[in-house]
């Protein structure tokens, strides 16, 4: 029987902070006590906190296609993806695959497969520290995506998809100078021929969104899979996604559809970098607004995995009502229980020792110590 004493640490429990120790025995937390020990890992008054459970990163792709037209070796990608992720604290990762392929871009049907593949051999062959899970991104105006999708129909790896639509004048791209910002100048296209380029995405729209939108959310309802909204905008939207058996609203775009979404039950989630930053990238509503609203539920490290460990230091800081417990639980208990994952998520009795050490003087935490089933992983 393996045991191990984490002591003088600053633990942080889903309602409280104290100082004491944690017994992990066989990869699980055994017991926490409070006060000073002699014994273990002497953290020297460091938090302790859960280990951090990311639902949606597109980190990966980055690694993987690093330039327009490059792709990396796939192995060699996931590695340098779960190396900067665990690093982070991140315990639990959910892999972000982009299904759909579309003139924006996109990868053909069989590449994502192949990326699943090579993530299970990864792990197979103990090259990974986080545990890696995935999360089908599902452009739904693409008319290929269901085809892709049926690359994954008996994976049990698969415990989240998110149902997409980037076309214009609506959801994320709600006003067509967001778009324009986006695809036109990043293209280089002429009026005209941006005009074309809008007409036929949004004709695609219009032809797949809704039929593709019912099928996924059908076949995951099927197969126990959780749902993601993407970009809700609208109250309609909102009971569109509850009509889909939405379980987690992603970035939300109004005030609006986040408080419809937090009111129905939906886990709101929005970026960590929109909280670290102070507003948006695209130019959409400030997540610290919803936080300040009460109804932030779980944030997300989408480009920047550190981000996720940084915004909910800031949001205990900044926003009044916020602990540190209920700061932290965005990024640990809460995004683990929507998704189904009941054995972590939380420092408690019987739960999996995935655990963080993390030292916060001032200003920015730095990460010393990662353990993911009670074996130290960075």
């Amino acid at each position: 029987m393996a045991e191990h004493v984490l002591s003088n640490a600053r633990i942080v429990l889903s309602d409280d902070v104290v100082q004491g120790s944690v017994l992990i025995r066989d990869g699980v937390i055994a017991d926490i006590s409070e006060g000073s020990s002699r014994t273990g890992d002497d953290f020297e008054g460091d938090y302790l906190i859960p280990g951090l459970v990311e639902l949606h990163t597109d980190h990966l792709e980055q690694h993987y296609s690093p330039r327009p037209g490059v792709t990396w070796d796939k192995i060699a990608a996931i590695q340098a993806h779960d190396a900067q992720v665990a690093s982070s604290g991140i315990t639990t990762v959910f892999d972000c695959l982009r299904l759909g392929s579309d003139e924006d871009g996109g990868f053909a049907r069989g590449e994502m497969r192949d990326m699943a593949d090579a993530i299970e051999k990864a792990k197979g062959e103990d090259r990974l520290r986080s545990d890696h899970l995935l999360h089908l991104r599902c452009e739904v105006a693409s008319a290929d995506v269901l085809e892709h999708f049926e690359d994954f129909e008996n994976d049990p790896h698969v415990r989240l998809i998110s149902l997409m639509d980037h076309s214009p004048g609506q959801r994320q791209f709600q006003t067509m100078d967001q778009y324009v910002m986006f695809y036109q100048k990043k293209r280089g296209l002429s009026d005209e021929a941006f005009k074309a380029f809008v007409d036929r995405r949004v004709s695609a729209s219009e032809k797949f969104s809704g039929k593709h939108r019912d099928y996924l959310s059908a076949r995951c309802a099927e197969r126990g899979i959780t749902v993601a909204s993407h970009d809700d905008a609208t109250e309609a939207h909102v009971e569109e996604a509850i009509g889909h058996g939405v379980r987690l609203a992603e970035f939300p775009t109004s005030v609006e559809a986040a408080q419809a979404s937090h009111t129905a039950g939906m886990s709101v989630l929005m970026g960590a970098p929109n909280i670290v930053r102070g507003k948006s990238h695209s130019g959409n509503i400030a997540a610290r607004d919803l936080a300040e609203l009460g109804v932030l539920d779980v944030l997300s490290s989408d480009y920047v995995p550190f981000s996720l460990l940084y915004a909910p230091f800031l949001l205990a800081d900044q926003v009044e009502g916020i602990t540190l417990p209920k700061a932290l639980a965005m990024v640990t208990a809460t995004p683990a229980k929507t998704v189904g994952l009941t054995d972590r998520g939380s420092i408690a009795e019987g739960l999996r020792a995935d655990l963080v050490r993390v030292r916060r003087e001032s200003g920015v935490p730095v990460v010393r110590s990662v353990w993911r089933q009670g074996k130290r992983v960075a």
